[in-house]
């Protein structure tokens, strides 16, 4: 057996994949979510589940567990993909945490690694830019660098002042806003270009925009910066006193927003403590900063002769693996040379002509009514089951199941699923069921409303409740089991936590039927290459 260290463990479903192979058993978990931490400890009994793993102690845990053979784990993926929604202008903090990553594998020295990500991760367009921590070690490898525009105003906003502005960190704190102001009227601005939408956004924040704009319309300094700021505030003021009209608060608050923006990625570039070039103000204001690859770097460290893995990397198609979904997910694995100078991911066994359907994960539960309240998840007997799948025997392995669950569904949503055909999404619906819910109906994402078909996989599996994925057949959300079920993850699998915090786990997670693949094929290479060197 294999010992194992998972980093951002999530849910579990990576380290159920390993289990299931019975060639591993993990000795420590890290994960900051409560909700996922309690998931995680419901179906993984005896394994040591801590938080930060920022604060970890890897001596300490050497010294408890024994030498850690194998660390796995897929660190938070928001600063890489088309879902991210940091607050942060500039800079995501979670993909710092792809180097907390790296940390763990040359304090641990494994065997081997494994981490999983999403498919852009491997993409040149996701870098990390070069601070001052990184400029010290830089030498020691040879990683591929660049330098990388990081533009903070666009023309149209420039000033005299600003570049002079973002190039102080002292002058950036005389004028940047605390973040709930920036936030507060930021929520207006993005309303704008939806009317009625944004005037309920107006409405909603009427006390507390009022309290701010307080604040910036009776200041006495006639600098630009406060000058737009007391314009911007004004407007809103003078809107709630009827005597400005909705039509002209975007164009009235837009100038004070994007300075505020460029003060807040200029606030970055310092405490994240990133090592800039120059500062352009050529066609607007820029930062030029140094950058590299996430992967080049990774490869760098880790392939180097101080670490000496041999590494490859790949992006698989969970539905290859037989889950019933077109999820893409970056995988790398890496061996050290010691033992192997080669090592491979695992080849799919299932193609176009074979992938597992949405009918294979899930129709057996078609006549099994969910519930709607978290109360009422006491558990549903299941009964005999005529027509089921394999994959549906697979992951029926419990006699009573729980997590089928669904959202409530409101009855403009109701009309919604039932003019929805199996495969169409939002966009197919008449224009008249379009209206008065998303700012720009043409920018709505393709998962919006999907009906799935029972006939095809899915395409990747997100928060299905946010995203209002429909039953193929009938006029209800999808579960959170049946989310779950396109995971691959079984039925005794119990997630914890709110309705959305469990619909989020199921989508954050790995498909352990992919997991256990992938583990299978490292458990047959870590033999081979321990017994090939003992020989």
């Amino acid at each position: 057996m294999y010992k194992v260290i998972d980093l951002f463990a999530g849910a579990g479903g990576l380290s159920l994949g390993f289990l299931q192979t019975k060639k591993y058993e993990i000795k420590v978990a890290f994960e900051s979510n409560p909700n996922m931490q309690a998931t995680y400890r419901r179906n993984h009994p005896g394994v040591d589940v801590r938080g930060d793993v920022c604060s970890a102690n890897y001596k300490e845990i050497q010294g408890q567990y024994g030498t850690i053979d194998v660390v796995i784990g897929g660190p938070p993926c928001q600063g890489f993909s088309n879902a991210n929604r940091q607050k942060n202008h500039a800079i995501s903090q979670n993909n710092m945490l792809v180097k907390q990553y790296i940390r763990a594998i040359l304090e641990l020295q494994p065997k081997a690694f494994v981490m999983e990500n999403v498919s852009m991760l491997r993409s040149d367009v996701h870098r990390f830019y070069l601070d001052e921590k990184d400029a010290q070690m830089i030498g020691q490898y040879d990683i591929p660098m660049a330098e990388t525009k990081l533009v903070l105003l666009d023309q149209e906003f420039m000033f005299d002042d600003a570049l002079e502005i973002a190039s102080s960190k002292e002058r950036i704190a005389e004028f940047i806003w605390p973040e709930e102001h920036y936030a507060a009227l930021n929520v207006i601005y993005k309303a704008a270009r939806n009317p009625k939408k944004m005037i309920d956004a107006l409405e909603k924040h009427r006390k507390t925009l009022l309290k701010y704009a307080a604040v910036y319309v009776s200041s006495e300094n006639t600098d630009y910066i406060s000058e737009k700021s007391k314009e911007a505030f004004h407007a809103i003021a003078q809107y709630y006193n009827g005597v400005f009209d909705a039509a002209g608060i975007q164009a009235a608050i837009e100038p004070a927003i994007m300075i505020q923006r460029m003060l807040s990625k200029a606030s970055e570039i310092y405490s994240n403590h990133l090592v800039v070039e120059r500062f352009e103000s050529v066609s607007g204001l820029a930062a030029i900063i140094k950058s590299f690859a996430v992967f080049d770097y990774l490869k760098a460290i880790l392939g180097s002769k101080p670490n000496n893995y041999a590494i490859t990397a790949d992006v698989l198609c969970a539905a290859n693996y037989g889950a019933p979904q077109k999820r893409m997910r970056f995988v790398v694995m890496g061996i050290k040379r010691s033992l192997s100078n080669s090592i491979k991911l695992p080849q799919g066994s299932f193609t176009e002509e074979n992938y597992r359907t949405v009918r294979d994960a899930i129709a057996d539960l078609e006549d099994v009514a969910p519930v709607k309240n978290i109360s009422d998840d006491v558990g549903t007997p299941l009964g005999e089951c005529a027509e089921i799948s394999e994959l549906g025997k697979a992951l029926r392995d419990t006699s009573v199941l729980k997590n089928h669950i669904i959202t409530d569904t409101r009855d403009t949503a109701m009309e919604r699923f039932k003019a929805l055909k199996q495969g169409q999404n939002f966009h197919a619906l008449d224009d008249s069921l379009k209206t008065n819910t998303y700012t720009d109906i043409s920018r709505t994402q393709n998962t919006i409303y999907l009906r799935l078909d029972y006939d095809t996989p899915c395409g990747t599996v997100i928060n299905v409740r946010k995203s209002m994925w429909v039953h193929p057949t009938l006029d209800r959300a999808v579960s959170v089991r049946e989310a779950a079920r396109l995971q691959t993850f079984p039925d005794s699998f119990v997630f914890c936590g709110s309705k959305d915090k469990q619909y989020q786990q199921v989508g954050n997670a790995v498909p352990p039927i992919m997991a256990k693949a992938i583990a299978k094929k490292l458990a047959a290479q870590l033999k081979k290459s321990i017994r090939d060197s003992e020989a």
